[in-house]
C-alpha cells in the first residue's frame, strides 16, 4: 500500500513528508492506521547518522494508532485495538527469557539495524528499500509493528498522548522505579529537564524521594519541576559549582543522579554530585567522558550506570505509569505539545530551541 512518511535518504537531510510504499504485515505483526508520534532526540541523532542507521530510513519511534490489520500468529491484537509503540526484541534470547527485553541480545539489530527481526524490511521507496527504526518507523500514515513491540491502550486515554510513554518517559520514569528504586527519604538530582528528566522528578516523587533537585540552564523547566515534585532547583548558568550547590543543600551530596544531557561534561558533574557510595545513572546519548577513576569513582565507592529504556517492560510498566496518570500522580500530559504532521520541521526546531519539552506530531 502507498503511504505517507518521512524519507531520509542522506545525512541531516530535511523532515520532509513523500510517499513510499508499504508491504502488508507478516506473521506475528500488525498493521497500523499512526494517530501521532513524538519527536525524540534519538530520530535527530540517527537522521545525523550520530547513531549510524542505514540510510534510506523512515524515523520515528514513539507511535501510537489503531490497528488496521494482524497478520498470521496474531492473538492479542484485533482490528480496531487502540496500541502504542515501544522499542523491539526478540523475545527468544537468555535476557528476554528472564524478563529483561531492554536488554535483548538483538537490542541494536532490532532498533538502529535497519530490518525487521527476519532480516526483510517493509518499506520501499522506488523499488529500493527503506530502513525501518525501532521495529516502527512512525513519522509515516501507517506502519507495520511486531506485536513484541505493542500496548494495548485503555478507553478513557487520550490516544495522541501516549506514544512518548515509549521511549523518553518510560526512560526517565524506569531508571528511577525500574532501577534505583530509591530508598526511603533519599536524595536525588536529575540533570537535563527534558521529557525524560522531568519524568524522572515525577517518579522521584512517587517513590517518596523527600530531597530531589532539578537542575537545568532553562528557567521555565525549572519552574515545571518544581510544579511537578522537584523540592530544589539549580541553573547551572547562574552558579560556579553545580557539585557545591547541592552539598550546600544536602551537606555530603546525594544518595542518586540521573543525568539525561548527553554531554560528558554535565555526567561527570552529576557524578560529582554524589555522595559516597551513590549512584550516577546516564540516560542521555552521551559521547565521550573523562574521569579521574580514584578520586571520582572507585575510592568513593560510586557506581556510574548506563540503562536501556529505564530498563522497562513496555507491556507491564506503560500501563502502570497510565494507571499514575489517571490519578493524577504522573501528569506526563504537561510535557506535551501537539503539533500537525506537516509541521514536523518547526517541532523539531522548537524541540531544540527548548521551547517546548515533547513534541508530538499528530497525523494529519
Amino acid at each position: 500500500m502507498k503511504i505517507k512518511a518521512v524519507l531520509i535518504s542522506e545525512k541531516d537531510q530535511p523532515n520532509e513528508k513523500t510517499e513510499i510504499q508499504l508491504d502488508p504485515p507478516k506473521r506475528n505483526e500488525v498493521l497500523v492506521k499512526i494517530a501521532a508520534c513524538g519527536v525524540c532526540h534519538t530520530d535527530e541523532v540517527a537522521r545525523a547518522q550520530i547513531i549510524p542507521v542505514p540510510l534510506p530510513a523512515v524515523f520515528g519511534h514513539e507511535g501510537c494508532g489503531i490497528v488496521e490489520e494482524v497478520g498470521a500468529g496474531v492473538e492479542n491484537f484485533k482490528k480496531g485495538d487502540r496500541v502504542g509503540f515501544s522499542y523491539g526484541y526478540c523475545g527468544t534470547c537468555e535476557n528476554c527469557s528472564t524478563g529483561k527485553p531492554y536488554g535483548c541480545e538483538e537490542n541494536r539489530h532490532l532498533n538502529f539495524g535497519g530490518t525487521y527481526l527476519d532480516g526483510t524490511k517493509r518499506l520501499h521507496d522506488n523499488g529500493k528499500d527503506v530502513s525501518v527504526f525501532f521495529g516502527q518507523s512512525a513519522f509515516a500514515s501507517h506502519a507495520v509493528v511486531n506485536v513484541n513491540n505493542l500496548i494495548h491502550v485503555p478507553d478513557g486515554i487520550d490516544l495522541k498522548l501516549v506514544g512518548p510513554l515509549g521511549c523518553g518517559i518510560q526512560t526517565g520514569a524506569g531508571a528511577v522505579l525500574n532501577y534505583i528504586k530509591p530508598g526511603a527519604a533519599s536524595s536525588i538530582i536529575i540533570t537535563g529537564c527534558g521529557s525524560v528528566g522531568l519524568s524522572a522528578v515525577m517518579a522521584s516523587k512517587i517513590a517518596g524521594c523527600t530531597t530531589i533537585l532539578a537542575c537545568d540552564v532553562i528557567e521555565s523547566r525549572l519552574e515545571l519541576a518544581k510544579e511537578l515534585g522537584a523540592t530544589h532547583t539549580i541553573n547551572a548558568k547562574k552558579v560556579e559549582n553545580v557539585a557545591e550547590e547541592v552539598k550546600k543543600i544536602t551537606r555530603i551530596g546525594t544518595n542518586y543522579a540521573i543525568d539525561c544531557t548527553g554531554n560528558g561534561n554535565c555526567v561527570r558533574q552529576s557524578l560529582n554530585c554524589t555522595r559516597s557510595l551513590g549512584l550516577c545513572v546516564v540516560l542521555g546519548a552521551t559521547q565521550e567522558l573523562t574521569i579521574h577513576v580514584e578520586n571520582e569513582l572507585m575510592g568513593t565507592g560510586k557506581t556510574l550506570a548506563g540503562i536501556v529504556e529505564g530498563c522497562s517492560i513496555p507491556q507491564i510498566f506503560i500501563p502502570k505509569l497510565l494507571e499514575y496518570y489517571q490519578k493524577g500522580m504522573f501528569p506526563f500530559d504537561r510535557l506535551i505539545s501537539l503539533y500537525k504532521f506537516s509541521d514536523i520541521t518547526q517541532a523539531v526546531e522548537d524541540m531544540h530551541s527548548g521551547k517546548v519539552i515533547k513534541a508530538v506530531l499528530v497525523m494529519d
